[in-house]
């Protein structure tokens, strides 16, 4: 059994962590803000630390005694870099310095992203030994808190996982495709295909344990996704199958997209709402490829995403029709 702490564990990606955690025995305390929406976690069976990682002071005391941090805690938009920089690097470096100084030296698992590697091509997916290549600001933060986080691996045991695009019951991500899928349109951009590897969020919380546990993926950062890429056109249709509509074509040229998603960010900034798009959210369509080889967990973990991206879309369709999301 281990004891585990798991930072930004009431968000997508943590709260199947904490599942998959709980279901296998192991203690899982979760590291939240305070007054932190933590309804993904009902009727969950984990311990609740109050913390932030932006603030050291509130780390010390939660890392005693854990064998295993997973630190998933983070920011996916921002108005400026600053703030990326903020959360995602140097509050991995705050977990860090708060790590090393406990007795135990608990074991380090870094959820980053395949942004911090960047776009592919059309014709190699992304491996794990190329340099990072970052695109945009959550891109270059994630990049940066893998730089920390190795940087203590003469202190920590240290590992890293890079994810793609993940899909599943709670992803706010793509929800925006689920939306206009529903209202009867799917966005076919110029240039295409534009491939994406998608990975399923349990497959992804399998090898987080994994990594948790076994000695070969010490000092190493991984992939993980669903070794058949999908195009954005081909993830629009299953999400129709899945919310059994027909939808039309729209079809957007790549300067139209842009456009529109500039307005919607000064929307953004003047009335304080979120809106569905953004233009982090219309360069990650318009690059050439979002494709990683998972062939390195395999090789050295046995591990391999085997869940079927289609039952994802199902499960994550009906997950947003009981909530009233679509």
């Amino acid at each position: 059994m281990l004891n585990t702490l798991v930072t930004g564990a009431n968000g997508f990606l943590g709260s199947w962590l904490v599942r998959a955690l709980l279901a296998r025995g192991h203690v899982a305390t979760c590291l939240v803000r305070p007054g932190s929406d933590v309804s993904g976690l009902i009727g969950l069976g984990y311990e609740r630390w109050d913390g932030d990682v932006t603030n050291a002071s509130s780390l010390a005391r939660a890392m005693k005694g854990r064998d295993v941090v997973f630190h998933l805690a983070g920011i996916r938009r921002a108005a400026t870099r600053e703030d990326f920089m903020r959360v995602n690097a140097e509050g991995t470096r705050n977990v860090c310095e708060a790590m090393v100084a406990t007795s135990a030296r608990p074991r380090l698992v870094l959820v980053s992203s395949l942004g911090a590697s960047g776009p592919s091509t059309l014709e190699r997916p992304r491996i794990e030994e190329d340099p990072l290549q970052p695109a945009e600001w959550y891109g270059e933060s994630k990049a940066e808190s893998e730089r920390i986080a190795f940087s203590y691996a003469d202190r920590l045991p240290v590992t890293v996982l890079r994810p793609p695009r993940i899909v599943g019951p709670g992803d706010q991500e793509n929800l925006v495709l689920f939306k206009l899928v529903a209202r009867g349109l799917s966005l076919r951009l110029g240039g295409g295909p534009r491939p994406l590897t998608l990975v399923d969020v349990r497959d992804v919380a399998d090898l987080l344990l994994l990594l948790a546990e076994r000695d070969e993926a010490l000092g190493e950062a991984f992939f993980v996704g669903h070794p058949q890429p999908l195009t954005l056109e081909e993830l629009q249709g299953l999400v129709a199958e899945a919310l059994g509509v027909q939808p039309r074509t729209l079809r957007v040229a790549p300067g139209v997209l842009t456009a529109l998603a500039t307005v919607a960010d000064g929307v953004s900034r003047v009335t304080g709402r979120r809106l569905p798009l953004n233009r982090k959210f219309a360069r990650q369509l318009l690059v050439p490829a979002w494709t990683c080889s998972s062939a390195k967990a395999e090789r050295l973990l046995g591990f391999r995403a085997t869940r079927d991206v289609a039952d994802s879309i199902r499960l994550s369709a009906h997950w947003y029709k009981e909530r009233g999301w679509l």
